[in-house]
């Protein structure tokens, strides 16, 4: 399947960070957005895991479909239960609804997988051999996510492809439960002149890209040619791995000193043991030959939050005639 004029599109987790970005580059008459919290625009608002709601996002047959729409990680962990029965009965339920569509109904389907399938040890950098072993809920959820979505594309019930999103970071606005969200906030909130908590230590190191790298890597897979993916339809997406001593250094270079000294060290056992079992870097080859692309470094990251997000909100208004 190459790149294609998409008649109509569904996000569904449209009312998330990525979801109302990526919702910005496409015709509003030719979409469809779906979440379980109500919000502007909303074609849909349901829980994707409760039995018969799947079947009406996928009614009128749309052809192009980005599944957003999971517990993060954080919340996956502490609610047993609802993780399971969002990230992978609802995720399920999508698939199946596809499948029973029917009549030569094949769209394509973009799922967000995560670079938690995998689990320590790790190599030096992580490649496109290495074996799924999460060691998270979270992790597991999205493991199994990815194994359905090769299953159904491999019988010819969709047109699947799942991408592995690094870490997304400088996340906007408030934070969320993911235990991954102090990377964005010792960012984000000395940008904006506040104190931010740390409860990590400098050494540890990550896999980021920025919220414009994600929406680019959505938008090039909803239009490759999986013919080149083969029985694989999975792949990790590039990014940049940083230490968060490098984040903070980053930071010094692009606020000043006076951002750094608002990040206060306060260690949390609970967050930094999820995040040792996380991977910290990737030789993402297959991506990067597929056409997917990252940011450059972290410096440029935290430069695409301050343009997107900071610059954007203080640009001055004008009076429309």
């Amino acid at each position: 399947m190459g790149s294609r004029l998409v008649s109509k599109t569904l996000i569904i987790g449209a009312a998330g960070m990525i979801g109302r970005k990526l919702s910005l580059q496409f015709s509003r008459e030719d979409l469809l957005l779906h979440d379980v919290v109500p919000f502007d625009g909303a074609s849909f608002v349901s829980d994707l895991s409760a039995p018969g709601e799947a079947e009406k996002l996928v009614a009128s047959r749309p052809e192009l479909i980005f599944h957003l729409a999971a517990i993060v990680s954080g919340e996956a962990e502490a609610d047993f239960d609802k993780g399971y029965r969002i990230n992978l009965d609802g995720t399920r339920r999508l698939f199946e609804a596809i499948r029973k569509v029917g009549d030569g109904y094949k769209p394509r389907v973009v799922f967000t997988s995560s670079i938690a399938v995998f689990g320590a040890p790790f190599p030096e950098a992580i490649g496109d051999e290495f074996l799924n072993a999460p060691l998270t809920s979270y992790g597991t959820q999205k493991t199994i996510g990815e194994l359905l979505l090769s299953d159904y594309s491999r019988r010819g019930f969709f047109d699947g492809i799942g991408i592995r999103l690094p870490t997304i970071c400088v996340r906007p606005g408030k934070p969320n439960k993911a235990a991954s969200g102090f990377f964005s906030g010792i960012i984000r909130e000395p940008l904006a002149g506040q104190e931010a908590l740390l409860p990590v230590p400098e050494t540890v190191r990550h896999w980021f890209a920025s919220p414009r790298a994600a929406i680019g890597f959505l938008l090039h897979a909803a239009k490759l040619d999986t013919a080149q993916l083969g029985n694989r339809r999975n792949l990790s997406m590039p990014g940049v791995s940083a230490t968060v001593g490098e984040q903070i250094e980053a930071l010094r270079k692009v606020a000043g000193e006076k951002a750094a000294r608002l990040i206060r060290r306060e260690p949390d056992a609970t967050i930094m043991r999820i995040v040792e079992g996380w991977p910290r870097n990737f030789d993402a080859r297959r991506a990067l030959a597929l056409g997917f692309r990252a940011d450059a470094s972290f410096e440029d990251i935290i430069r695409i939050h301050v343009a997107d997000e900071l610059q954007k909100s203080s640009a001055p208004r004008t009076n429309s005639a």
